[in-house]
């Protein structure tokens, strides 16, 4: 086009972003500390759904408002572990709870997007068990799926401290998350492996996610 400025060659036109998501238990976390360690800056949607939710914070007053003051603990702070024991067994309970979580995470999200985006990060990644559903998926250059075979899943959960029903509870609820998310998945991070299997897999992704853009 006349007049168009034409970036020099090899330089990037912004910075990269990836969505990370998978059932719970896959190793979204490992991949992202990898990701980290390769110069990467990484937000985790649970710290920031945790800060959108703390003391003082208007989604944590609508939390309340919408299912009571005995999930909130005696110092003020919502008591994660007893809500997320009532959604993970009523989708209904979990479908108003993210209405009102999600779109305060995004605000959080897109900030970092953009902190990244003046520092010019090469890459910046989002941790997101409902990268899709949340609205972060679209906001995204590339969606990574982690997965990993169903044993090592559990395991891992056990590992967490969870007993066999709470884990088998929330690998019910996250049912189907690969099939949702399979149809934006640019790729698929399986973790199964050690974990020096897995950094390896996941910094030649990096590599060539980079590469591309190039």
């Amino acid at each position: 086009m006349s007049g168009a400025t034409r970036e020099p060659a090899g330089v990037m036109r912004r910075t990269l972003r990836i969505g990370l998501t998978g059932p719970i238990g896959c190793g979204k976390s490992t991949v992202a500390r990898v990701l980290g360690r390769a110069g990467a800056v990484v937000v985790d949607a649970d710290d920031a759904a945790r800060a959108v939710t703390a003391p003082g914070e208007p989604a944590l007053e609508r939390i309340v408002a919408r299912f009571g003051p005995r999930f909130v603990l005696p110092d003020g702070a919502l008591d994660r572990s007893a809500l997320g024991r009532l959604v993970f067994s009523d989708p209904a309970a979990l479908a108003d709870l993210e209405r009102i979580v999600h779109p305060e995470v995004r605000r959080v999200i897109e900030g970092v997007f953009a902190d990244a985006e003046r520092a010019g990060a090469a890459a910046v990644v989002v941790e997101a068990i409902k990268l899709v559903e949340g609205g972060l998926a679209a906001a995204c250059d590339e969606v990574w799926l982690v997965t990993c075979a169903p044993g090592a899943q559990r395991d891992r959960l056990l590992d967490r401290g969870l007993s066999p029903a709470d884990a088998e509870q929330r690998i019910a609820a996250q049912a189907g998350i690969e099939a949702r998310v399979g149809h934006v998945a640019t790729r698929i991070i399986d973790t199964s492996g050690s974990r020096d299997a897995t950094a390896a897999v996941v910094e030649a992704a990096l590599a060539e996610a980079l590469g591309a853009r190039r």
